[in-house]
């Protein structure tokens, strides 16, 4: 036992296959990372600058792409220094707090794409309390709820983990996540095994939600042309954004669960990475061209940027 006590340094997998490509990986990885940034702040600091968008629909997609911002830096940076080193080693702490990002990052996304689904329902389908509904203080208070709860889980359940003694350094993954170093520990406590489960259910709920607003938008469009119009332009961006985290997040999930070693070690990697390469980046595209009023303003501020 005393050789478990000693172990402060994780050994992280998945990058030996590339190698020979190492320097046009990490300046494609750099590139990527630098676009995830210039999209995403160029949508907060719009949002920031002009006080015609401070409205409910508009600061939730400005918190989206601060989360964004906030997810991936628990990834790229650690990232592109194991692209340029032989030893891909990360400390014990490290591990944990590039877990703790990625995995609350996850989660916030989820909340904050559930407030902006209800939004979108308060808006069509009950205009007339629209503004009483979503009002400063209640949108500060759903705001604060969905940074703050994803935060508080994640950290709970990550500090299940924290105390225990791991028999094992290797982490067969390209960055550390919650499920892998629990693996590690040498006799896993039940409430590892809990309060994981307690969050992947509260966050099924998010999910079900989201889908029960939908129901009555759709149902609510069918009714009314006007509705349709509203949908098509505020509602059809989150829904593609909608699609595109869960599709990327249960690419991840389900091959952490089930993936199989038969895949190859660039497959593994390019499942790993995808939630955190493809959403950065798509979601503020996706806002930025759809929404006629925050693309006239992004314009308007690169137009007068250049003079």
């Amino acid at each position: 036992m005393d050789n478990v006590s000693v172990i402060s340094m994780f050994t992280l997998s998945g990058i030996s296959g590339t190698f020979s490509h190492r320097v046009t990986l990490f300046l494609l990885t750099l590139l990527c990372y630098c676009v995830i940034w210039l999209v995403n702040l160029t949508i907060i600091v719009t949002i920031i600058m002009d006080k015609n968008l401070h409205e409910p629909m508009y600061i939730f997609l400005c918190d989206l792409c601060i989360n964004g911002l906030y997810g991936t830096a628990g990834f790229y940076p650690k990232f592109l220094h194991d692209l340029l080193s032989t030893r891909h080693l990360i400390s014990v702490p490290g591990c944990f707090l590039q877990g703790y990002m990625v995995h609350s990052s996850v989660c916030a996304d989820l909340s904050l794409l559930a407030l902006m689904a209800y939004d979108r329902y308060v808006a069509i389908c009950r205009p007339l309390v629209y503004h009483s509904v979503m009002n400063t203080k209640r949108v500060v208070a759903y705001v604060f709820f969905a940074w703050i709860t994803p935060f508080f889980l994640m950290f709970i359940s990550t500090g299940t983990t924290v105390t225990s003694r791991f028999c094992g350094s290797h982490i067969p993954k390209i960055y550390c996540i919650n499920l892998l170093i629990s693996k590690l520990a040498c006799s896993p406590s039940i409430a590892q095994v809990v309060f994981p489960a307690f969050n992947y259910t509260f966050y099924f709920g998010h999910t079900v939600f989201i889908v029960w607003t939908y129901f009555f938008l759709i149902k609510s469009c069918k009714a009314s042309k006007e509705n349709r119009n509203k949908f098509m332009q505020t509602c059809l961006p989150h829904l593609l954004t909608l699609v595109i985290f869960s599709v990327s997040v249960l690419f991840d999930l389900l091959y952490v669960r089930f993936g199989s070693k038969e895949l190859s070690e660039n497959m593994q990697n390019l499942m790993a990475i995808e939630f955190l390469v493809i959403p950065p980046i798509i979601n503020p595209l996706i806002y930025g061209f759809r929404l006629t009023q925050l693309r006239k303003r992004i314009a308007h501020f690169l137009c007068s940027f250049h003079s």
